[in-house]
């Protein structure tokens, strides 16, 4: 059989007759990848914990009729043990890989940038940013804001989200792209600081240092605001987001 590597890191697993599994991926050259892990669920298989949710993996595969069949894996990046001791991170773990899952429906379609925010979010999850460690909610909501914007969802800060105004503005509406202007904005749309939205723009931007000092209602209120911009693009929300713990200072 025809065989070929790529690297990917595990979204999900579900079980296949007695003792294998189907395991989709989110690969860098392939896009998202389902293929099957035989034996994976006896003790003694060879794949150990390797194809786990958050594992991140070098992969041999051999070309099946239907789907492809794991051959090989090597761990490049055992994200599933640290976010297993931690909560909070581990739930907003699951919140990204779930978005990434959303995001990118087509099989077999490279999702290169997606694959690599994916991977750099879960380093910064379990390894800190380069200004050092973060919440894992601040993680997790920068992560789901740059990740919707590559799939063309990016929300608006500045200019009005509907007729281009520039701003700034008062107004926050989800439904519309971001921020709106006073004629433009609809009824009962959420009226955010300053502050929130120069820390969205921070979350966007990958400006780690800026968040460094935000006060902890600043990350509540841009973390609802995220949850709600999210979750309208994805036409419903995320079920693992209502898990997350936030319960962290500054969280």
């Amino acid at each position: 059989m025809p065989t070929f590597r790529d690297e990917a890191v595990v979204l999900r697993t579900h079980k296949l007759g007695e003792a294998d599994r189907i395991i989709t991926m989110l690969s860098r050259g392939n896009g998202k990848v389902r293929a099957v892990a035989r034996g994976v669920r006896r003790t003694s298989s060879k794949f150990g914990a390797r194809l786990e949710p958050f594992s991140h993996v070098d992969l041999q595969f051999a070309t099946g009729r239907s789907l492809n069949v794991i051959t090989q894996a090597v761990t490049l990046h055992p994200y599933s043990e640290p976010l297993s001791h931690d909560y909070q991170r581990f739930t907003s773990g699951q919140v990204m890989i779930e978005t990434a899952d959303r995001l990118v429906v087509e099989e077999g379609e490279p999702a290169l940038q997606q694959y690599q925010l994916l991977v750099g979010a879960l380093h910064a999850l379990t390894a800190g940013t380069s200004d050092g460690p973060r919440p894992g909610v601040v993680v997790m909501d920068a992560y789901l804001l740059r990740s919707v914007s590559l799939a063309g969802y990016a929300p608006s800060l500045d200019a009005c989200a509907r007729c281009g105004a520039p701003g700034p503005h008062e107004a926050f509406s989800p439904a519309l792209g971001g921020m709106v202007c006073r004629q433009c904005r609809p009824p009962g749309v959420s009226h955010p600081s300053r502050a929130t939205i120069a820390y969205l723009a921070a979350l966007l931007s990958g400006n780690w240092p800026a968040t460094r000092e935000v006060a902890p209602e600043t990350v509540r209120e841009g973390s609802g605001l995220v949850a709600a911009f999210v979750g309208w693009h994805l036409d419903r929300g995320l079920r693992s987001l209502g898990h997350v713990d936030r319960s962290e200072p500054g969280a």
